[in-house]
């Protein structure tokens, strides 16, 4: 199935998947995405990698926030992180307030089941939103405790660099979300830290045959 050359595509599924796979999990433009390809003999364009990125990225609890610099302006890069360290949600907003904190709680509790406990950081626009939205779920607000999705933000911090800035907040917030989805499948539930090796590579195996799965799903059906 990952041979098959999907409709309107020059290129099978699985040089597809790679593609995109490469370029949400590691800290690669699209042109070194192309330059990896052509090594193994596939000569793919940077910008069909681009538009592979850009079809493929719609469908596949701590709160903080990153400022990101996008064409001069300023904008805020709100994260969601459950206590495994799976990200949950990712949202590009140009306010750092209580209305920007109800969005993001807003479609969390519309997408996942009310939490016992909410970690965030000293912002006090939460608090309120929190209170009101959640009624019995525990808030903490506590730098330090806020570690874990400080490292999630970290990936994010590396692609920028790598892209030197991202250029337009819709293609960010497709990029991060996708970034996220990969992470969570190909590295975080792998279990880089605390599993064996042994169980590492079965767990990625069990998740590249999903990732497969996904894009032959996507671009075949």
């Amino acid at each position: 199935m990952l041979e098959q050359k999907p409709k309107r595509y020059r290129y099978p599924v699985e040089i597809i998947s790679i593609a995109v796979w490469s370029y949400h999990r590691f800290n690669d433009s699209y042109r070194d995405v192309s330059k990896r390809l052509l090594y193994r003999g596939i000569d793919v364009s940077y910008e069909t990698i681009r538009h592979w990125c850009i079809k493929f990225g719609p469908h596949f609890r701590h709160l903080d926030e990153q400022q990101l610099c996008i064409n001069g302006e300023t904008y805020y890069l709100w994260r969601a992180v459950d206590e495994e360290g799976f990200e949950l949600d990712v949202l590009l907003q140009k306010r750092r307030n209580k209305k920007a904190a109800i969005r993001v709680l807003s479609r969390l509790l519309n997408a996942y089941p009310t939490p016992r406990v909410i970690v965030t950081d000293k912002l006090r626009s939460y608090t309120k939103p929190i209170q009101q939205m959640s009624k019995g779920t525990e808030h903490r607000s506590h730098k330090r405790l806020n570690n874990r999705v400080e490292n999630a933000h970290q990936p994010t911090r590396r692609k920028e660099k790598c892209l030197i800035r991202f250029k337009l907040p819709a293609s960010a917030q497709n990029t991060l979300a996708l970034m996220g989805k990969t992470r969570n499948l190909l590295a975080v539930s792998v279990g880089r830290y605390t599993n064996s090796a042994s169980k590492q590579r079965t767990q990625f195996q069990n998740a590249k045959q999903i990732w497969q799965e996904a894009t032959t799903e996507l671009l075949c059906d």
